[in-house]
């Protein structure tokens, strides 16, 4: 349990390594993660690992890193992807998207949010934790993963393949405005194909153009949304035309070949099945011998060769708000003297699709910074948060019954 002495000892503590979460976070966002390239900065972050004295430090067989302290019979997980998006057009950034700049406050680089910003806090809180003597009965992980490509991927090799662990209970790192969150929507992403038949442009009249087949698809998606399901805490689905891609012969001729990629955002009451019918029920019934629609799977290996096949199906999950890991959350925010807020959801897709949504293990998220920062150019965060959310990090296993 925690006393008000252990709190000020947490406090304290984090105080004295304020300067060290800086610079680490800095560091980490100089090194380059995008397209699920974790080496460099892997490294990096075992190496901090290895100073604070974490027990067990190694890359898993996918390439994500995660650092172990202590051998209790209660496992918790602390979840931070520190892979990373692009960077767009350099020039349309204030500063070096690496390098980042620190201005009133913000540290402004890629990564920043999304998400290195969790990961200086969770590696050092648990140390903190574990010097004040507030992780027993526990064996805990910082585990850092790739996640921008394919949600969920990860986690589900920690428990399934490397290093076969399942925990009790999960924190995710994304931000969130130093709020506890619990859940969002899930999604599913597809793939509409049509085939035309190809002819020179001049002739136009001898081919079918495939892209022509998809324009009444692409307009009844468009009108779609208002009949989506709703929620009252996940809320409302979404859909959208994420992508398209054209085969032609030429730029001369009638193009034989056009899909477009699907983003669906589940809510609650919206399976997985009844949205891929929903999509075939707007091919018009002429069209139907020529367009398909299909669920995408992913099967791409990672920068170590590690192939872990998934379908890119993510469940939508949410805690009750009376969940004994959201309880202790918001008693964490109150004793480091957080202002009481209700829990809330994010609107993007999170690890949390394989923790709570697919495994079933009960997960909440706490992070630094804004969500709508995240894949932003001049992507930003609130260094104060960074700092003050290892508190978070510290006490919150003392307070989980």
């Amino acid at each position: 349990m925690l006393d008000s002495k252990s709190l000020e000892q947490v406090q304290s503590r984090v105080r004295e390594a304020e300067p060290a979460i800086i610079h680490f976070l800095r560091e980490i966002c100089a090194l380059p993660s995008m397209n699920s390239q974790l080496k460099d900065v892997g490294e990096r972050i075992l190496q901090e690992m290895r100073a604070l004295g974490y027990e067990e430090m190694r890359f898993d067989k996918m390439g994500n890193v995660f650092g172990r302290i202590g051998s209790g019979p209660r496992v918790l997980v602390y979840d931070s992807h520190i892979d990373t998006v692009g960077i767009g057009d350099p020039a349309d950034w204030s500063c070096d998207p690496f390098q980042g700049k620190v201005e009133d406050g913000w540290l402004w680089a890629r990564g920043s949010v999304d998400e290195k910003g969790s990961t200086p806090g969770m590696i050092y809180g648990l140390a903190i934790a574990r010097d004040l003597g507030l992780l027993d009965g526990w064996t805990v992980y910082y585990f850092g993963n790739m996640e921008e490509w394919c949600d969920g991927i990860a986690p589900n090799t920690f428990v399934e393949v490397d290093p076969g662990v399942r925990p009790d209970f999960v924190v995710i790192g994304e931000p969130t405005t130093m709020r506890v969150y619990r859940g969002h929507k899930g999604r599913i992403e597809l793939k509409v194909t049509a085939r035309g038949k190809s002819a020179h442009a001049a002739s136009n009249h001898l081919g079918e153009n495939a892209i022509y087949k998809l324009i009444p698809v692409i307009g009844a998606i468009r009108d779609l949304e208002p009949q989506l399901g709703d929620h009252p805490f996940l809320g409302h689905g979404k859909i959208t035309v994420s992508d398209m891609h054209v085969r032609t012969a030429s730029i001369n001729a009638v193009p034989d070949e056009a899909y477009i990629f699907i983003d669906r955002r589940l809510t609650f009451g919206e399976s997985k099945e009844a949205a891929v019918e929903q999509i075939r029920n707007l091919i018009p019934a002429e069209l139907r011998k020529d367009i398909t629609v299909e669920e995408l799977f992913y099967d791409e290996p990672s920068y170590t060769g590690f192939v872990f096949p998934v379908d890119k199906y993510f469940p939508a999950w949410a805690l009750e708000e009376e969940h004994p890991l959201v309880q202790a959350g918001q008693q964490a925010r109150k004793l480091i003297g957080l202002p009481e807020t209700p829990s809330g959801k994010w609107d993007f897709s999170t690890n949390g699709i394989y923790w709570a949504g697919k495994a079933g293990i009960p997960s909440i998220g706490f992070g630094p910074g804004d969500e709508r920062f995240a894949h932003a150019t001049d992507e930003r965060i609130p260094l104060s948060e960074v700092v003050k959310a290892t508190e978070f990090y510290a006490v919150l296993p003392a307070l989980l019954a």
